[in-house]
């Protein structure tokens, strides 16, 4: 039994150590994304989105105004799996001011496995499978200042171009330019409800 254990403790070993490896090689291939570098991603529900850089962060080409999230995820990750359709609901009930857009990472799958992905757990926002994910995720991280991402899901919300400060989940009261890990959508529909009001009063 103990043999087995320390089996098991060593393939998990391997796995989270190949994490981080693809994450230190994504950074040494990375290539800084330039002003009003325009980037294309179809999604594997259907349609395609094209990302323009702005002077810090992306909008959307043709949804400028709206609320943008950006959600790295995995088809093997549990979490990830567990509130797909909850993040399907949030997008229903904002889609006029909010989209999201799912970036499958930490893996190479092809596109029927992300479709596989989406059915099992209704998850039926915009999910890219794109070899030009890693790209994106990299220069995220670099934006906001985040050292090394090795946890799913983690997400980001955007609005005109800028990364919002966000409720940490795990540290009450204080507000950080990510959420780590799971958590409950109706902390971040509160957060999406604040930015709109900000909106709102400054017009």
């Amino acid at each position: 039994m103990l043999g087995r254990m320390r089996i098991l403790g060593l393939i998990l070993g391997l796995f989270f150590a190949a994490c981080a490896q693809e994450s230190v090689e994504n950074e040494l291939d990375f290539r800084e994304f330039s002003q009003d570098e325009k980037i294309t991603l179809q999604s594997v529900n259907g349609g395609e989105k094209t990302l323009i850089r702005t002077e810090k962060g992306f909008i959307v080409e043709g949804e400028e105004g709206k609320i943008l999230m950006f959600d790295f995820f995995g088809t093997f990750c549990q979490p990830c799996k567990d509130e797909a359709f909850e993040l399907t609901k949030l997008w229903q009930n904002n889609a006029q001011n909010f989209t999201i857009i799912g970036l499958d990472h930490f893996e190479e799958v092809s596109d029927e496995v992300v479709v596989k992905f989406a059915k099992d757990h209704n998850a039926f926002y915009f999910l890219s499978n794109s070899k030009e994910n890693g790209r994106i995720i990299a220069q995220i991280l670099r934006d906001i200042a985040y050292p090394s991402m090795e946890q799913l899901p983690f997400k980001v919300v955007l609005k005109n171009g800028t990364y919002q400060n966000l409720s940490d989940f795990w540290n009450k009261n204080q507000r950080v330019k990510f959420y780590l890990g799971k958590v409950p959508t109706a902390l971040i529909q509160k957060d999406l409800d604040a930015i709109m009001e900000v909106e709102d009063a400054q017009k």
